[in-house]
């Protein structure tokens, strides 16, 4: 497809810039990508010579700077609805797929022994079910010797897109969870320590013995936790891999404004129940074109080159289809201060 001559020059002009001695791009947000935003961030520096530098500090910060224009890309893991997207003049695009994980420290249980449903799990973490060998655990894992000691709950102590696909997930399959507690990127937890982080909640959890916590599928890998069965919405107990991962992926539509999308709780019999995307806040009209223009190309790259690495974590990285329409998103609607096409390769 041909481009008018404006466009072009004006293109050009921006890669130019975002090549050639460009700033350092800044993001800031979720903790659920950062494992794999590190390592794309320091592969794309030795490609390019440009440097990410992301803050990890939880979806809740993210979507507070990204609104106040303290830095050129936010991150979230709890998706914002269209209309509160076009109030704030932003887009949002998913990078990668992951899972939440219920990961506990259980002396004598090996990872992937203990089996929970939701409803169990919700009960733990309202408080009604104080004991590894309440009934409740016990009838679902005859075959290990439960302690009878109390159970320690760790939950964020942050504003969190991790808490909220967790809490979401709660919510569909506890109707008493859903009343009393909710689903978001904060809440008032019942009961429990609060970690800062995935790392915060990773680090509790490995330091206080008979503790449960949650954590996104990465840090599960990275520090060796000690994780769970889940039961899944068709009834099948599952462990949180990469194929059960796609299985609940499988699900996505991506038809909805923003690319809204939440997939917790899928059919599917091999899908892992708290399953999500993790999403990019920039704004659409932008005061330097070329800055956004350099983070744009970063999140391309990403996708074309950064899938191995996020296998790795056991992220799931997007389909190729899904891409190209998210390229096409940047193409209409990151724009200059008169309109001018920042990203011209999304046509």
């Amino acid at each position: 497809m041909k481009f008018p001559v404006n466009v072009l020059l004006f293109a050009t002009a921006l890669l130019f810039a975002s090549g050639a001695g460009a700033a350092d791009i800044t993001g800031a947000g979720a903790t659920f990508p950062y494992p794999v935003y590190a390592k794309w961030a320091d592969a794309y520096h030795k490609a390019t010579g440009v440097r990410m530098n992301y803050q990890s500090i939880g979806s809740g910060g993210g979507i507070k700077q990204i609104k106040a224009g303290t830095v050129d890309f936010g991150a979230s893991d709890k998706p914002l609805p269209p209309e509160e997207l076009e109030k704030s003049g932003l887009i949002q695009f998913p990078t990668v797929l992951g899972g939440v994980v219920p990961v506990i420290n259980l002396e004598g249980v090996q990872a992937g022994q203990l089996k929970l449903t939701g409803a169990v799990l919700a009960d733990i973490f309202l408080g009604k079910i104080k004991r590894w060998n309440d009934p409740a655990i016990a009838n679902l894992n005859t075959g290990l010797n439960l302690p009878a000691s109390n159970i320690a709950v760790v939950h964020r102590a942050d504003g969190s897109g991790t808490t909220f696909l967790f809490t979401d997930y709660l919510s569909k399959v506890s109707p008493a969870w859903k009343e009393k507690v909710g689903a978001d990127v904060s809440v008032s937890w019942p009961i429990g320590t609060g970690g800062k982080g995935n790392e915060g909640v990773a680090n509790f959890v490995k330091q206080i013995k008979n503790s449960i916590g949650y954590v996104e599928a990465a840090y599960v890998k990275q520090s060796r936790m000690n994780f769970v069965q889940l039961q899944n919405l068709d009834g099948a107990f599952v462990i949180p891999t990469e194929e059960n991962f796609r299985a609940a992926a499988a699900n996505a539509q991506w038809d909805n404004a923003g690319f809204y999308e939440i997939l917790t709780n899928k059919p599917g019999l091999e899908s892992w129940p708290i399953t999500g995307a993790t999403f990019v806040l920039m704004h659409k009209i932008q005061k330097k074109p070329g800055q956004a223009l350099a983070v744009l190309k970063f999140f391309e790259w990403g996708y074309t080159s950064g899938g191995s690495m996020a296998l790795d974590l056991d992220y799931i990285p997007l389909p190729d289809d899904v891409v190209s329409r998210i390229k096409e998103s940047w193409t209409a609607n990151v724009k200059g201060k008169d309109g001018q096409i920042i990203y011209p390769g999304g046509r």
